[in-house]
């Protein structure tokens, strides 16, 4: 694809693109234990909320189990956080990427559905509708409650720490390292979706957290991630309307 391995701020104490050195192998093995056990808490935790008497409350319990399980650990461990990626240039690279992206994907999402429906087939995933809190609610929830907490933990955190677990096992120098975290992420991010969800079709979100793993790598900060995420679920929720 052409990109630079990540910024520096979702690297370890270790810089990424510096070859792994011995005796790492303890710090990544505790970096394993601790991005699983991390997780499996936010996972079950928003499990329980959904189904739980805090459920009205979950649009708001939801967002902080994501960001306390991302930023606890990382915290305690006194690493770097993923960059957010609000200067200038950045937001503006960010922003390019996001164009092209979204002109790319949006168009053949749109076709996929109206495939779907010329033969009766259903939509894949339920959208989110707009419903008591308004339009104008539901927007601000699905970029700051959904997308850019979910982006915070999946990409910020779980992404991150998988690129420096895979470092001493694919090398650091090769792009490999880089695709291994998006694939891993995108699994735990469909993987999450089903346990929460409860259907198995949840497990599409795997193919939109590729895009969200790709852009974080592509852009070295969580801006883009978190800008396709909201639009998609938006975007999404428009498109599907016209065939409900």
């Amino acid at each position: 694809m052409g990109y630079q391995p990540v910024h520096e701020s979702v690297a370890n104490s270790v810089p990424l693109d510096e070859p792994a050195v011995a005796g790492t192998s303890r710090l990544d093995g505790c970096l394993l234990v601790e991005t699983a056990l991390a997780l499996v808490f936010a996972v079950l935790t928003i499990r329980v909320i959904a189904q739980g008497a805090a459920y009205e409350v979950g649009w708001l319990l939801n967002p902080i189990v994501l960001v306390a399980a991302a930023f606890v650990p990382t915290t305690l461990r006194r690493r770097r956080f993923a960059d957010f990626g609000l200067t200038g240039p950045q937001i503006l690279r960010s922003l390019a990427v996001l164009g092209w992206t979204c002109l790319a994907l949006f168009p053949l999402v749109l076709v996929s559905l109206w495939v779907l429906n010329s033969y009766d087939l259903g939509l894949p995933l339920q959208p989110s509708l707009p419903q008591e809190k308004g339009l104008i609610g539901w927007l601000f929830y699905q970029f700051m409650y959904v997308a850019m907490a979910e982006e915070v933990f999946f990409r910020g955190y779980v992404q991150s720490n998988i690129m420096r677990l895979a470092a001493p096992a694919t090398g650091d120098l090769s792009g490999r390292r880089e695709w291994v975290s998006i694939v891993l992420s995108a699994g735990c991010f469909a993987i999450g979706h089903l346990v929460v969800q409860g259907q198995v079709a949840s497990l599409l979100t795997f193919l939109p957290g590729l895009v969200l793993g790709w852009l974080f790598i592509r852009t070295k900060s969580l801006l883009a991630p978190i800008l396709f995420h909201g639009l998609a679920n938006i975007c999404y929720a428009a498109m599907a309307s016209l065939f409900v």
